[in-house]
């Protein structure tokens, strides 16, 4: 039975790389200095949505991350998508200076 819990526990930590339990994580870049930012894969999961903002462990990589690069452009050369204006929402909404992110918002 013990062995079955552990198993089971393997597997579900498995299943939840890159993502929280109210959806999907925000991409740091694993907190690296870039010299161009990334597209965001998906849309902010409710843990960065509701009313509280969410819980420190995730919202606070969204803070740092656009403090640090949302005056930078994407390295693809495009502007910023709706996934990427969503994520940038988010950042605002948590009291982030909104000067960090005009370039994003257009």
């Amino acid at each position: 039975m013990k062995l079955f819990l552990i198993a089971t526990a393997l597997v579900l930590a498995g299943c939840t790389t890159g993502a929280t339990a109210a959806g999907v994580k925000f991409d740091d870049e694993g907190l690296a200095d870039v010299a161009c930012m990334k597209h965001q894969p998906a849309p902010p999961g409710a843990n960065y949505t509701n009313e509280d903002g969410g819980p420190t462990d995730e919202v606070l990589p969204v803070l740092r991350y656009y403090t640090a690069h949302g005056k930078k452009g994407y390295c693809d050369g495009k502007g910023a998508s709706d996934v990427d204006k969503a994520w940038v929402a988010v950042y605002v909404d948590l009291g982030a200076d909104k000067a960090n992110v005009a370039k994003l918002l257009g």
